[in-house]
């Protein structure tokens, strides 16, 4: 086990970084780190391989119909393949006009031989266009000191003037250990990611899937009359209700945004969107999207409803200044009542400002309804 600090006694002493130096450039020229991370709405984080000439042909048509689209250099990109699908990427965000779509990448692990020549490539040649580099299986807080550094450095030689973000994806029990400290690693820090399939084989859970629930995973009712034998209802239950839900605490702490990962099962629309609602109302703004019919999914997911936002306004205008309480269809509302429901809106207008679609559907609300 590696130790970032020495101990005495039951004290651990940790190097501290100057609040003041926190957001000053870590490379002489490098953009200023951001204060806050910009709430651009990304529902669908895209993944494609930029090495696969039909999927880089679609690139262009795809732009304004998902919020994000991730260039994968990583998994599902064989070794052989790695620098035909680098080049790809760099093609793409040359040649691609993203307009209103983020353009991220994936690269690969920090312990291949491939993430050097990844950042070194990248970030000089498209480093401009591109919104996030997600970087995976993060393991502590370290992983992300590395690349911020690598970063900053880059940026400066190519005269970046603005800072590239990073998007984290849990897939080790250390990482989820160090949750905290990974969330507030670095002004860089976009959002975290659930990577269901790698954090199950770490943490040796005894499921094959790629996220989504387990029928083996479930609570039975209690025998009726004692009977054991009889019919019992079963309900399956969520694997990863407990770390998406730390996910979400550890960005809501910083200022960051957590997203569902992929979820494997592309025929199974039904059990994706359960998924996917589960994750949104635990409070994560998006997920990965593995085929065009997932996107679709998200964006109706991860976009409040109509009713929703109908009723998060008529509960704001009943309550004024938002002190107090009032009675709104027979429940209590409050100031801890407002304060939800301006989440909600607060959502719904950042969707409207992309989204003509949704933004007429919101627009036609009428409080009297």
């Amino acid at each position: 086990m590696r130790h970032t600090g020495s101990r005495i006694g039951a004290v651990s002493l940790r190097p501290m970084r100057p609040a003041k130096d926190f957001f000053a450039p870590l490379a002489v020229g490098a953009p200023a780190p951001l204060r806050e991370i910009p709430a651009r709405p990304s529902r669908a984080i895209h993944f494609f391989d930029p090495g696969n000439p039909k999927m880089a042909a679609k690139v262009p048509d795809m732009v304004g119909t998902v919020d994000v689209l991730l260039g994968n250099l990583e998994d599902a990109v064989k070794a052989e393949n790695k620098e035909v699908s680098r080049e790809g990427l760099v093609k793409i965000g040359q040649d691609v006009d993203f307009g209103p779509t983020q353009f991220w990448t994936r690269i690969n692990s920090l312990d291949s031989p491939w993430v050097l020549d990844d950042l070194t490539t990248l970030v000089p040649a498209i480093g401009h266009k591109l919104d996030v580099i997600m970087v995976p299986k993060v393991q502590g807080a370290e992983d992300i000191h590395y690349v911020d550094r690598i970063l900053a450095q880059l940026e400066a030689k190519a005269g970046l003037d603005r800072p590239i973000l990073v998007h984290a994806i849990l897939e080790t029990a250390r990482g989820v250990a160090n949750i905290e400290e990974i969330c507030g690693a670095s002004p860089r820090m976009q959002g975290l990611s659930l990577g269901p399939a790698d954090l199950a084989a770490d943490r040796r859970m005894k499921t094959t899937r790629v996220g989504g629930g387990h029928p083996g995973y479930l609570v039975r009712q209690d025998p009726v009359d004692g009977d054991i034998e009889g019919p019992r209802t079963t309900y399956q239950q969520d694997l990863w209700h407990y770390t998406i839900a730390r996910m979400v605490d550890a960005c809501a702490m910083h200022g960051i945004y957590p997203y569902y990962g992929p979820f494997g099962d592309i025929a199974d629309v039904v059990a994706c969107e359960d998924q996917f609602r589960n994750a949104f109302l635990l409070g994560c703004v998006g997920a990965w999207s593995l085929h065009p019919k997932q996107i679709a999914i998200a964006n109706k997911v991860f976009s409040p409803s109509v009713e929703d936002v109908r009723h998060a306004r008529r509960v704001i205008a009943a309550m004024g200044d938002g002190t107090g309480a009032v009675m709104l269809d027979g429940k209590m509302e409050d100031d801890a009542s407002v304060k939800q429901c301006k989440v909600m809106v607060a959502l719904a207008e950042e969707l409207a400002a992309i989204d003509p679609e949704l933004k007429a559907q919101y627009d036609a609300i009428s409080l009297e309804d």
